[in-house]
Order: C-alpha cells, then structure tokens, then sequence
C-alpha cells in the first residue's frame, strides 16, 4: 500500500484490474453512496420492435418444427476486442437477429434457447418454447452503473430491462445468470431420457466451452465420444438457419427496401464528394468517408467494408484499402451498402467516370457490363435456376470479349465447363442472396442456393463485371486499367423480379446526366 495516497501498490495490483487505472475512479463508500443517489427515471428511446415480434415468432416455429425434442442454442456472440480495452461495435449474430428481431447493440452475451416440449404444445403450436437469456440493466444503486465500462448505464445508456424485452417481443425472457442450468440441464442421450442440444458454434467460446462440457459429462463413454457427429448435429442447425432466410417475408423485404434507399442516399454523397475527392492525394477515402457518413446517419452501419476503386484498383475485386487517387479521366468502382437499424444491408456497385463523362473505351466496357446484368435479370424468373443468371450474363460476357478479340477460343469453347478462358476477366459470381448478411443464406445447401429455384421473396445481387488489369499482356494496351462492376439488388416476385436499387441510374447517357445534375445542385456556375 503507498501511504501516501493510500493506493494500492502497482505490483500488487492484478494485471486485468489495471486497465481501469485510467478511470481515475474513487472508491470511497461516501462516493458510492452519492452515485446511488438521486436519479430520475431515463428517457433514453428504446427500440420499436412490436413490427418485427410476429415474424420473429413464425420463424421460431418454422425452425421448431424441423428439431423436435431437441435443446436448440441461438448465441447472440459477444463483445469483441478491437485493441486492449476498446470494443468493436456490438453486431449480434444473424441467426440470432432472425429468430428474436434484435438488432443494433443491446443483447452482447445473450442466448436464446428453445426448450423441446410435447409436440404441439409449444409457442403457437410449435414443438418449443423460446427464452431468451440477457443481462439486463443493473439498477442505480449498483456499482455496475457506474463502473463497468461494458455493460453500465453510465456508459453505453440505457438497456431495455427483462419485463420491456418480453412486452416488445412477446418473448419470454430470463436473467443470464440462469443460463448456464438451461443450457445443460438434462442433457443426455435421448434413449436414456436425455436431451440433445443443437448449437449455432463459433459464436461464443464460452457458450461451445460449456455445450461440450454438458456432453462429455454426460456421455456413456467419453474418451470415445465422436466430436464429428456433434459438429454435425450444430452444423445442420446452423444450415436450416441459414435456408430460413432464403425466402424473405413482408417485414424483411420492408427492411430491405429502407436499406437500399439509403444506400442511394449514399451514392448521391458520393457524387458530391468527387470533385474534392479528385484533389486529395486519397481521394478513394474521400469517397468511403463520404457513403459512411450517410450510413451512419440515416442506417446503422455500413453493410460491409466500401469498396471506392480507382483505376486500376477497381481490378482488384475486393479493394477496401482505399489509399488511392483518383485521376481525372478515370474510373471509379464504388460497391457499398447501407445496413439499415433492422440490420438488413443493401449491395450494390456503381462504376462511375471521375469527372462525369465516359471516355470511347470506357464506354464501350461499361455498355458490354450493363449487357451482361440485363442478360441475367432476363434470365431471373420464377421457376428458373439461381445459377442460370450468372449463364445468361457471362454469356453475354464471352460474346462482347470474342468480338473485341480478346477470347483465345470460340465463344463455344469458353463457355464450355472444360473452357472458361473468358473468366480470366470476370472470375467472381454473378449473383448471390441477400439480407442480413450481405453474402446471406450461405450455410445453404448447394440444391437449394446454386441450385435452387427462383422463388417469391428471393433477395440477391446481379452483378457481372469486367477486370482488365493494367499488367495483363493478354490484352490490347487501351483495356488496361480498367474495371467495371455493375450491382443491383433484386426482389423476386410472382410476377417477376423487381429491381430494388432501379434509382440509380444504369445506363451510360443516365449516369452522366445524373452526375451532371448534382454537380450544378451544388455548384450552379458548374
């Protein structure tokens, strides 16, 4: 103890305590006591999730029906470290998200688990009953409140409590303290009277730590328990979550809407930003800082790292350094979405002449690009393959390359499974789903994502693209350096697909003219 200010001695103090040094806290009961004093009731805005608790509801029940008699563990995930003792943004995962409607940062730690019941005697009929697990607020006259850096109000705001959480989402909710006897209790080979659990793994160490324990402690013989059956049983509940989300309902599709008007709202700030963007020995972050902006404000996050490519780094397909100019004359490759406060995320690309006006080359790769999505819309109709978009749009891909004579072999051959050449400048896919994940669904088996039908409430992406590399030697000079992707999210519906993100312009005239427009918006003497 230093005498002097009656402090601990460093040496004596544990190493995880010593974070909390720069808190300079006082530990004096006087203190504590005045902390617990004195408080109004919050008027912080808590989530509206009455929308969403129906929906959530009927997707417990489709996934009830698919495990009876069997423990299903739902894991929010935790908080993760970003550096010492700064946090990433709390980001709950997807499964977890679809199943109670949570979303933004209020449930890090929690667990929803659905209890087998009699068959038909669960939540609406169901073969469960579902509880979710959380660490509600500590009260005022906690210590937590005001010490803990995680989880008190003090800190990071109000948390909706177990009773506000249960009357929103109609959804039982219990103390997390109680999780750990939910989690094992009974657990056992069902032909002895036990109970199998199904966990989604890799979502929190300590949740897969205490699920394995339960079953070693409980297995007839455990140094022959076969870890790969049970990696099994998780995967496939991992797998039926991820197909749930394949058909999108009203709710998702809404969200999905909000998601991608924001991420317009983005491109327009994006447009804005480029003549500034031109000047700044970055200007690729000019552009990301600009869409971030936006989707912070009107969204809750970005949907994934931007992507604003310049030149030659829009041939780099998954460019999210962003370090580089922006050259007058050039092109820029922007792919970026909005994930609205749902958590749903728009996906879409635009690739966009840096001053506003397409060059003859850039033109003519751009016109073969915006052939090649509208050849995969065509292909979109209900009843037809996932796969056969990407067909129809490499297709045109293949065509355009053989007669600008760049294809070493007919268009035959190149699109034949034993050619392909023409992939050399288009190696990604064409389309993928959709939702809360920007890559959605993709646990999905291959027969019903690759696969799979075309069906009402499908989500996913049209995005074929052409990477000429500055360093390709298998091209003409007047290629090199150029990249284009065009993206645009796609709504299936009885009648057809609908195209979400159909605001912003497509066409070469349209997005030169848009540009045109936002400039002298801004500027009138432009």
């Amino acid at each position: 103890m230093n005498d002097a200010d009656n402090t601990p001695d460093s040496a004596s103090q544990p190493l995880d305590e010593r974070v909390n040094n720069r808190s300079q806290r006082p530990s004096s009961d006087a203190f504590k006591a005045f902390m617990a004093s004195n408080w109004a009731p919050s008027s912080q805005e808590l989530p509206a999730l009455d929308a969403v608790a129906g929906y959530a509801a009927t997707r417990r029940k489709a996934i009830s029906g698919q495990f009876k008699g069997e423990r299903l563990v739902i894991p929010a995930g935790p908080l993760k470290v970003r550096s010492n003792d700064c946090d990433y943004r709390f980001r709950p995962h997807s499964g977890f998200a679809h199943l109670t409607g949570l979303g933004l940062d209020h449930e890090p730690d929690a667990v929803l688990i659905l209890e087998p019941v009699e068959e038909g005697k669960g939540d609406d009929g169901a073969n469960h009953r579902a509880t979710l697990y959380f660490r509600p607020l500590a009260g005022r006259d906690t210590e937590q409140f005001y010490a803990d850096s995680r989880s008190g109000e003090f800190w990071i705001g109000a948390r909706p409590t177990l009773a506000e959480f249960e009357a929103r989402l109609g959804l039982p909710t219990a103390h997390i303290d109680q999780l750990e006897n939910a989690i094992t209790k009974d657990v056992g080979a069902p032909e002895i009277g036990g109970i199998s659990i199904r966990l989604v793994r890799k979502v929190d160490e300590n949740i897969d730590a205490l699920v394995d324990t339960a079953r070693y402690n409980t297995a007839k013989d455990p140094d022959n328990l076969d870890l790969g059956v049970l990696d099994a049983l998780d995967e496939k509940l991992s797998e039926a979550l991820s197909e749930l989300r394949l058909i999108k309902d009203a709710w998702e599709i809404e969200q999905m809407e909000l998601a991608v008007a924001a991420t317009v709202e983005g491109f327009e700030e994006v447009v804005k930003a480029l003549p500034r963007a031109l000047t700044h020995h970055r200007g690729e972050r000019v552009v990301e800082g600009a869409f971030f902006a936006r989707a912070r404000e009107i969204g809750n996050e970005l949907g994934y790292d931007t992507i604003a490519a310049a030149g030659n780094n829009a041939t780099v397909l998954h460019w999210t350094r962003n370090t580089g100019r922006i050259n007058a004359g050039e092109l820029i490759l922007v792919d970026a979405g909005v994930e609205a406060d749902s958590l749903y995320t728009a996906d879409i690309t635009r690739t966009l002449p840096a001053t506003g006006v397409f060059s003859d080359i850039q033109r003519k790769v751009y016109e073969a690009v915006l052939d090649a999505a509208d050849a995969g819309f065509a292909a979109a109709r209900p009843g037809t393959r996932f796969r056969d978009i990407h067909t129809a749009a490499t297709t045109v891909l293949a065509e355009r390359l053989a007669e600008w004579g760049l294809l070493p072999v007919s268009v035959e051959e190149a699109i034949s499974p034993e050619g392909q050449q023409h992939r050399r400048w288009m190696p990604h896919g064409t389309s993928h789903h959709l939702g809360l994940d920007v890559h959605d669904c993709a646990q999905a088996r291959r027969e019903l994502y690759l696969d799979g039908v075309l069906t009402e409430g499908m989500v996913f992406t049209i995005e074929p693209g052409l990477y000429f590399k500055e360093e390709d030697l298998a091209i003409p000079a007047e290629y090199r350096g150029i990249g284009v992707r065009i993206e645009d999210d796609i709504l299936m519906t009885a009648e057809g697909p609908v195209n979400l993100s159909a605001a912003l312009p497509r066409k070469v005239e349209d997005v030169e003219n848009w540009m045109a427009g936002i400039y002298r918006e801004a500027d009138p003497a432009h």
